[in-house]
């Protein structure tokens, strides 16, 4: 308990830090219930388990997280997840980095087949490429990455199947409150001959598009994730919610990882507000000095800046 206070502690000093918040977000995420909730909700293989089965039972060891550390002078100890990493590298196709990745035993088969699962956090919808691209490259290198430690030729019926879920937070309208899954189809061009789905069923992207509070989201996991994340409701509102409705128990980790978010999304969003002050007044400086011909100490003096202040403000107009 004391170890969790303290680097609690030492996790809200960092509130103004936007890393600090991602990584918060990414460590309630890799919650084995929160993890079982959206596995229910978008993964067919778990539609008719019960969110707790598939916390207790399916998912193998500690959803492995790639994260900044919250407060960026602690070193954290990197708690390896069963057969797992969430950096995946190949000389030729480079480094990527998975948010949070970890294996999931599927239910009702003979024996201990297994999935790979990646959970990413999206902010940014449109970040100069289309998201579902980059989830179906992601599949690609879970599906590649497994050659040497899961198969080697001629052993492809080895490969175990992947799914890259996209959490997108502001996505625009027309997808907000939507869950939609990109997979694998057999199409019968000729003929009506059919091949076992589990030979080429191997790989599927979800991207689940958040929308805030409305009546698409009032249940399941679309509310789930609206009330985890957001940065409008109180921790204990929170708590109240996750507990009465979606039956999560408030244990004292997960009830600090709650708390800690709220703070942190609070700094982020203070800051966010300081920014744009001063962005505000920098724009009017600038005004100023144009239309009135004024030195940048006459508008200064103007806008009622203070002493204290005013040397950060030259440095700033004096960049292009």
């Amino acid at each position: 308990m004391i170890k969790v206070e303290n680097t609690l502690a030492k996790h809200i000093s960092a509130a103004g830090d936007g890393a600090a918040y991602d990584a918060a977000c990414k460590r309630l995420l890799a919650n084995k219930i929160i993890l079982a909730w959206i596995m229910k909700s978008c993964l067919e293989e778990y539609r008719n388990c019960n969110v707790k089965e598939i916390a207790d039972r399916y998912i193998e060891g500690t959803p492995q997280i790639s994260q900044e550390p919250v407060n960026p002078d602690e070193i954290t100890e990197n708690e390896q997840i069963y057969g797992m990493n969430t950096e995946d590298s190949t000389i030729h196709e480079g480094t990527i980095t998975y948010d949070i990745r970890f294996r999931a035993l599927v239910p009702g088969t003979d024996e201990r087949v297994s999935l790979f699962i990646n959970i990413e956090a999206q902010s940014n919808f449109y970040p100069g490429y289309p998201i579902i691209k980059r989830a179906i490259y992601y599949c690609s290198r879970m599906l590649s990455s497994q050659y040497g430690t899961e198969f080697t030729a001629p052993q492809y019926a080895k490969i175990k199947k992947v799914y890259s879920i996209w959490l997108c937070k502001n996505p625009p309208e027309k997808r907000k409150n939507t869950i939609n899954r990109y997979s694998i189809k057999e199409e019968n061009l000729v003929g009506s001959v059919s091949e076992s789905i589990e030979d080429y069923d191997l790989l599927s992207a979800v991207m689940l598009c958040m929308g805030g509070e409305s009546a698409e989201a009032d249940s399941g996991i679309l509310k789930l994730l609206e009330v985890l994340l957001s940065s409008e409701r109180e921790a204990d509102e929170k708590k109240k919610i996750l507990q009465e409705e979606f039956f999560i128990e408030m244990d004292k980790t997960f009830e600090s990882e709650v708390q800690l978010m709220c703070n942190l999304s609070k700094g982020v969003e203070e800051k966010g507000i300081q920014k744009g002050i001063q962005e505000g007044v920098i724009l009017s400086l600038r005004n100023l000095m144009k239309s009135m011909k004024w030195t940048k100490e006459q508008a200064m003096e103007a806008l009622g800046i203070p002493e204290a202040e005013r040397e950060e403000y030259t440095k700033a107009l004096a960049k292009k």
